[in-house]
């Protein structure tokens, strides 16, 4: 760990809070103290004590992070980062206006971006597309990266199936609902995917974006890029079971009917710590409706 005096703000940095004023030498410390190994927490704490206000200081540091971040991941021969969907949260509100609908903010995460929605489909709105999907469930599928098809995986043991995008009133009110709520264009998301889960079925940890070292991805990017949004749906509760979780964060979000929780990914790699999975179901069943969100329109 640094010393004391590494950790304390340089006189840029204090003559820069004067000011509030995110110069190159207020970057350069933070990046100094990120590398020092100093938490987030910490070097936001040294900046309000050096004068700064806090909004300023947290946007400096998100800013300046995010900068050193990319500029690794492509030091590194990661992919580079992309635009991704994004929730209207700048004034951290308890609710977003949805358009025919309030949604509820019940947690947010900025690294990974993670955020749970409360509130976002209504109780009949779940029993319609349960209703309209369970005639057309078969065994689920997995994207083939290798060929640019489809695939039954052993990771994924669910019953799924595929409405074509405004297939009906619900789905296209939905769709308009999410497309809002995101800030992503209706045009740009896959078809929404309903997936039905009995005791003991679950999908293990995976990424949702499309492996650029796979023979196959070429062929799936051709339809609208890459990947860089989900949005899980919960149409019922299960008795047990059944949770989303991110492995690399320790995080699992419970499945209430009519939530979701929203995740984006701004590069095709595992730094975005996206890994996540679908818990076993213990008891009961488990239905939800996936949102993916593609880079351009999809077709």
């Amino acid at each position: 760990m640094a010393s004391s005096s590494e950790q304390s703000p340089s006189t840029a940095t204090t003559a820069a809070a004067a000011r509030q004023a995110i110069t190159p030498e207020l970057r350069r410390w933070i990046i100094e103290q990120a590398e020092a190994g100093f938490a987030a927490p910490v070097v936001l704490q040294s900046m309000r004590d050096a004068g700064w206000n806090e909004d300023t200081a947290a946007e400096a540091l998100e800013i300046t992070l995010q900068d050193h971040l990319n500029a690794l991941a492509e030091q590194q021969g990661q992919p580079s980062a992309v635009k991704v969907p994004e929730p209207l949260m700048g004034e951290s509100p308890a609710q977003i206006d949805a358009g025919d609908r309030m949604v509820s903010i019940l947690l947010a995460m900025a690294k990974p971006r993670i955020v749970v929605f409360g509130n976002l489909l209504s109780p009949e709105e779940c029993d319609a597309l349960i209703a309209a999907a369970e005639p057309r469930m078969a065994r689920s599928l997995t994207v083939a990266t290798k060929t640019g098809g489809e695939e039954v995986n052993d990771d994924r043991t669910s019953d799924g199936m595929f409405f074509q995008r405004g297939e009906n009133p619900v789905v296209q009110r939905i769709e308009e609902r999410i497309a809002r709520l995101l800030d992503w264009p209706i045009e740009n998301g896959e078809g929404l995917q309903v997936l039905h889960y009995r005791p003991g079925a679950e999908y293990k940890p995976h990424y949702d974006y499309f492996d650029p070292g796979e023979p196959g991805t070429a062929t799936i990017l051709k339809r609208g890029g890459q990947r860089v949004g989900t949005l899980v749906m919960y149409l019922n509760t299960p008795e047990k079971g059944g949770g989303t979780t991110f492995p690399d964060v320790h995080v699992e979000v419970g499945p209430q009917r009519g939530n979701a929780v929203f995740f984006s990914y701004e590069r095709a790699a595992p730094s975005t710590r996206t890994l996540h999975g679908g818990a076993p179901v213990i008891a009961g069943e488990k239905w939800i409706a996936t949102k993916w969100l593609r880079e351009r329109e999809f077709k």
